[in-house]
């Protein structure tokens, strides 16, 4: 019987292997190998080595050979081809030309399942990695609103100019209202599971004690909130709350971005002839993301009275009140910007994104 070579390390070999058996980071199976060699230049025998590290004599005699051969590379895991690829870029374009299709009789929207019993050869877990690696969700829906206005350019500069560059020393406010703001009392509270443990939470149930209708003056240079509790929202009510501006804002000029509402301009507007001072400023139609105010009233909502129960109109305008004095403490303008801009043009399809 053949007596195996002797192993014979170079002094840069041997320090790695050293290196590599010491590492604290350094994978199980590549100490296990630097150990063999270092052992077998020592000149100790397979079956000895195999019984001091507890493994078999041919592991010992298959990473002899390696080394033998490829010195320290040889010790690496060889490069594994793997499973071949069942799915191909075809695969992601006939996914995305279905989407493009109308769902099946009866459905109305595609969804994963649909996908891939339509598709017969492709999985549904295939289907989701096609829809993750383009960013597609088969349930979320954009909304967009068109401006139907011939005006709306010059109405919108106007607007964006008052924003940017307002007149000086005149006071800029952006004033609309919300109307019918419900005053739902609801059961609330925590509840105890029968597990233990405890959630806040609200009942579906719910009674109603009437609405109220809220007029706002935001100021675009402070963040500053002006508010005005109604029954209704008329043309009575609107000129009451546009004098109580005027009144705390006398002799200083006034430019209010309004929207189209029929109450804010009427066909002879004598209102407006007694109060030379003050501006109107509409912005165009189907633009309310012109009118800041309108983020306010979401701050509202999301702030101060969603999910919460009130009793009364008198204790939701109450609500209403406290939350204005509190954000007017820290009030700060908004900045107003529009980063990006979508150009319109024809609708992309879903295939086009393969290209």
């Amino acid at each position: 019987m053949s007596q195996a070579a002797a192993v014979v390390l170079t002094p840069e070999e041997e320090s790695t292997l050293r290196q590599w058996a010491r590492a604290g980071t350094s994978e199980h199976r590549l100490v296990e190998r630097a150990k063999v060699i270092l052992l077998l230049s020592k000149g100790k025998g397979n079956l000895e080595i195999a019984g001091e590290l507890k493994t078999r004599p041919a592991r010992v005699s298959k990473w002899r050979q390696r080394f033998a051969r490829h010195r320290l590379d040889g010790l690496r895991d060889a490069d594994r081809k793997g499973r071949p690829s069942t799915y191909d870029q075809a695969t992601d374009k006939r996914v995305l030309t279905l989407l493009d299709e109308r769902p099946p009789e009866g459905y109305g929207t595609w969804s994963g399942p649909l996908v891939a019993r339509a598709l017969e050869d492709v999985s549904e877990d295939q289907v989701w990695r096609v829809l993750r690696k383009y960013n597609i969700s088969l349930e979320r829906r954009r909304s967009w609103c068109i401006s139907t206005d011939p005006e709306f350019g010059p109405k919108a500069a106007d607007i964006v100019g008052l924003y940017l560059n307002p007149p000086q020393n005149a006071l800029v406010l952006c004033v609309d209202e919300k109307p019918s703001i419900q005053a739902l009392e609801r059961a609330q509270g925590w509840l105890r599971l029968p597990n233990g443990k405890s959630l806040n939470g609200f009942s579906h149930c719910y009674k109603r004690h009437g609405t109220t209708t809220l007029f706002a003056a935001f100021d675009i240079a402070t963040g500053q909130v002006l508010a005005g509790h109604y029954k209704r929202r008329r043309r009575r009510e609107f000129l009451d709350f546009m004098n109580d501006i005027v009144a705390a804002n006398p002799n200083r000029e006034i430019h209010v971005v309004l929207d189209n509402l029929n109450t804010h301009k009427p066909k002879e507007d004598r209102w407006l002839k007694s109060h030379p001072l003050v501006h109107l400023h509409f912005i165009p139609t189907y633009s309310s993301w012109l009118n800041q105010v309108e983020c306010w009233f979401s701050i509202l909502s999301r702030q101060a009275l969603a999910g919460v129960s009130f009793t009364s109109p008198t204790q939701l305008r109450d609500a209403i009140d406290r939350f204005v004095a509190a954000y007017n403490e820290t009030a700060t303008p908004f900045e107003w910007t529009k980063a990006v801009v979508h150009p319109t043009g024809p609708k992309l399809k879903y295939a086009d994104l393969c290209k």
